[in-house]
């Protein structure tokens, strides 16, 4: 009786091992689709003839490939100039955010002076306001410094990430501070204990923040249409935006240039998918 209420019990824990492992699956399914489901249909819209693509009900596959999509895409935006400046301006943003962010956050977790905790907290604070409201201003300045239809006028505003400094403070917690004591007793100055002591230690961070403001930067809209206004200073986005007509649009044109501009990023986060889960998990260890 024993040993076949035994059985009983371990058959139904394996049904119910496999119902899981079954609804799981089924999930990761239905996530997958949601998250990949956009491209696909970008992919095969941009394939398709202006008819297929405005055509009630909506038709899936084209009848016939139109790969001539993204050759017309190529004659009517300067691909090589658009990925020229997007590249320059993501270069310059990453740089920029992980010298002065990672800064931030070190002077935030491991300096004591007045106020410390009461600036944070105000810092925190303005990742609740909406980053529209600080748009005139912002364009204000660049008019002021005659920073506008340049590539430098897109960087300055973003340097400061207040995320960034959140995440990067939230890693250096997790240090610990005998390495800064030992450090001092070695002879070294606060800047030597966060250039050769802790920023080595933070590498997953600094790769995912090194992400996050690529992403920012290669997908960003408002402010380059804002800003700049000679195609010769255009983003890949804001060249792409150019294709949108007043009264029409080929969504097959826009599709094609879609494809080509996400292509980049789409690799990167495939190499560096490690680093950046990595850096998000290890970020919430120690508030």
């Amino acid at each position: 009786m024993k040993n076949s209420n035994k059985m009983k019990k371990a058959s139904s824990l394996t049904g119910e091992t496999k119902a899981s492992k079954l609804g799981t699956h089924i999930l990761l399914v239905i996530a997958a689709f949601v998250a990949f489901g956009p491209f696909v249909w970008m992919f095969l819209t941009s394939i398709k003839t202006y008819e297929e693509t405005i055509q009630i009900p909506l038709k899936f596959f084209p009848d016939v490939v139109q790969w001539v999509n993204y050759a017309i895409i190529s004659d009517k935006l300067n691909f090589p100039q658009l990925y020229f400046n997007t590249i320059v301006v993501t270069i310059l943003m990453i740089v920029g955010q992980l010298m002065i962010v990672t800064i931030c956050a070190y002077a935030f977790d491991r300096l004591r002076f007045p106020g410390k905790n009461l600036l944070f907290l105000g810092m925190l604070a303005m990742m609740m306001v909406p980053g529209q409201i600080f748009i005139i201003p912002r364009f204000k300045l660049m008019v002021y410094f005659g920073l506008t239809d340049t590539l430098v006028g897109l960087v300055l505003p973003g340097l400061f990430n207040i995320f960034g400094v959140f995440l990067m403070r939230q890693f250096f917690s997790t240090i610990p501070r005998e390495l800064d004591e030992a450090a001092h007793i070695d002879g070294c100055g606060y800047f030597r204990i966060y250039w050769d002591v802790l920023l080595p230690l933070v590498k997953p961070a600094l790769t995912t923040l090194a992400i996050l403001a690529m992403l920012g930067t290669w997908k960003d809209l408002m402010w380059p249409l804002i800003n700049n206004s000679s195609a010769s200073k255009m983003t890949l986005a804001a060249g792409l935006a150019m294709l949108i007509g007043e009264h029409t649009t080929y969504y097959e044109q826009v599709m094609a240039g879609g494809i080509i501009a996400v292509i980049p990023i789409i690799v990167l986060f495939v190499i560096f998918q490690k680093q950046f889960v990595e850096g998000i998990a290890h970020s919430g260890i120690k508030g």
